[in-house]
């Protein structure tokens, strides 16, 4: 979930500032597909090329985390929305779940 939240601001900030991946994987000092696969929450990056791509797009990394923290209470409502929504629609036959995971011996 945070490498999405953190893609997300990317792509955001990189479309912002009209941007290609091309460009912004050159300043950045890392291959386009890499950015590509950063922005889609494909890949886990380390601190250090986080680090390099908010300088590329002009954040710091700290500004970058910011930004993709301030997404997470978006995402967690959203899901949270999602859920109150699917327990709204279920037919009488079904139980809700309780959050308890019972396994079998």
């Amino acid at each position: 979930m945070w490498r999405h939240l953190v893609g997300d601001v990317l792509r955001h900030e990189r479309r912002a500032q009209d941007r290609t991946l091309k460009d912004v994987a050159e300043a950045a000092r890392i291959s386009m597909p890499y950015l590509s696969e950063l922005e889609r929450g494909r890949k886990e990056a380390s601190s250090e090329v986080l680090a390099a791509v908010a300088r590329a797009l002009g954040l710091s990394l700290a500004e970058l985390l910011a930004r993709a923290h301030g997404r997470l209470g978006v995402s967690v409502t959203s899901v949270t929305e999602i859920g109150a929504r699917r327990q709204a629609s279920r037919g009488p036959a079904e139980a809700p779940y309780n959050g308890q995971l019972r396994l079998a011996a």
